[in-house]
């Protein structure tokens, strides 16, 4: 089989979101609106059944994972999932990989930068191109593996400061790919409130997220409490979509590629949202 080397064209802006409740449907819309990638979210197995099922329903989203998770898909599994999908949907699968949190790996985590590269090794013997795949990457160090073992890096939880410094550190050829949370809503207070749960939950308990608003220059103080107005306007997108649609450019203007947006609460419907959004954004034309 010949394996398309070049990066999919991910899109400007592309949609992130957990697997569930996601239907064809879901997908057939998120194709008709313009988006031109769906992340697929949390740690889907090493089967890539998900993000396979996803593919059959789309002509033409790009799907990647945000992220397959180093310690819970093996990445020898991880490689033959890629190569399926690879031989079904030519050019349209982005694998997305990562360390995760290390609260939720408390037997298996090491070392995280070297378990990356390990991993990385796996795939190189396997055939993954490097081309091919992304790295979840918040610090300085992992944004470096990025651009020498992948295309890029998919950051998440970020700003578009975040945005700016992780560009100045990658350089200019490699892919960014940073996520953005937000809510349509016009009362800001209101907003904070639908906002407040998916941010301080589980990642204002998680020392990687927190490490890295840290170097953000929020403090201690911010960061506590389900995190203060400051950390939540900054983490999440709100107002109306075209508030919103201006908070996503910013992350290009700072040097993003592309920008996965996730609308909340997670619970709700999106579509709603999404279309909206795609509107504003003009993704059709």
């Amino acid at each position: 089989m010949t394996i398309t080397t070049q990066t999919p064209d991910l899109g400007r802006f592309g949609v992130w979101r957990h697997a569930y409740g996601l239907t064809p449907e879901f997908v057939h819309e998120l194709d008709s609106l313009g988006y031109g990638t769906f992340w697929l979210g949390g740690s889907p197995p090493a089967d890539l059944k998900i993000a396979e099922e996803v593919l059959d329903a789309s002509t033409t989203l790009v799907v990647a994972t945000g992220i397959t998770n180093i310690w819970t898909a093996p990445a020898a599994e991880v490689a033959e999932s890629f190569h399926r999908l690879e031989a079904r949907h030519p050019g349209r699968f982005l694998l997305g990989i990562g360390v995760g949190h290390p609260e939720a790996s408390k037997d298996v985590y090491r070392k995280p930068y070297q378990a990356v590269v390990e991993y990385l090794d796996v795939l190189d013997e396997a055939g993954v191109p490097a081309s091919r795949r992304v790295l979840a990457a918040l610090g300085p160090k992992m944004l470096r593996l990025a651009a020498e073992r992948s295309a890029g890096a998919h950051p998440y939880l970020t700003t578009p400061q975040h945005t700016r410094e992780a560009r100045e550190i990658l350089g200019p050829d490699a892919l960014l790919a940073p996520e953005q949370k937000f809510v349509l809503d016009t009362a800001p207070d209101a907003a904070r409130t639908l906002a407040r749960p998916s941010v301080a939950n589980p990642y204002l308990g998680l020392r990687n997220y927190l490490s890295n608003l840290r170097r953000l220059g929020f403090t201690d103080a911010d960061l506590a409490d389900g995190g203060s107005d400051a950390v939540i306007d900054a983490l999440v997108a709100h107002g109306d979509a075209g508030v919103v649609a201006d908070r996503l450019r910013e992350h290009l203007d700072a040097g993003a590629d592309h920008v996965a947006v996730q609308a909340l609460p997670p619970e709700r419907d999106a579509l709603p949202a999404l279309t909206a959004l795609a509107a504003a954004l003009r993704l059709r034309g």
